[in-house]
């Protein structure tokens, strides 16, 4: 089975040959630690323009993930609780629960995921190991990539 749920198709039985997406992918992902302060991370993800970032153990393992939406929580903890933010750790705001990709999936996978799901990216894993991440931006320019030349 692939990433998807559905029976891996022959690579013959296609029309069109896509890239698997280590051909696409981003590998020089921004990576956080579970004990790294969460204002910390605030200040990496808005430097970094990016909306997310995995979060790692000591052997590059993935134990989490933090995006925009999890540090908006930082705020409303904050006035709920009516204490400062700044001894929180990235490890209280991460979701522990990640769906990850693996470099064999191709483009047309990995396009279907994002319109199934609220994503906006996945980890990309091999052997269990981050190596890189893909976004919907990743696709689109494989896309306009592939417009550009012959299928």
């Amino acid at each position: 089975m692939n990433f998807s749920g559905r029976k891996k198709e022959n690579p013959q039985s296609r029309a069109m040959s896509f890239p698997t997406i280590d051909k696409i992918m981003a590998r020089d992902e921004i990576t956080l630690t579970p004990d790294q302060p969460i204002n910390d991370a605030i200040t990496i993800l808005l430097e970094n323009k990016v909306t997310g970032a995995p979060v790692l153990d000591k052997n590059r393992k993935i134990v989490g993930m933090i995006t925009e939406k999890d540090c908006l929580r930082v705020l409303i903890d904050s006035a709920y609780h009516n204490m400062p933010f700044s001894d929180k750790t990235v490890s209280v705001y991460m979701s522990p629960v990640v769906k990850m990709v693996t470099t064999e999936h191709d483009l047309l996978d990995i396009a279907n995921e994002f319109l199934t799901t609220n994503f906006r990216k996945f980890p990309v894993v091999y052997k269990g190991t981050l190596v890189g991440q893909i976004s919907r931006r990743d696709v689109l320019r494989a896309i306009a990539e592939m417009n550009n030349t012959t299928w």
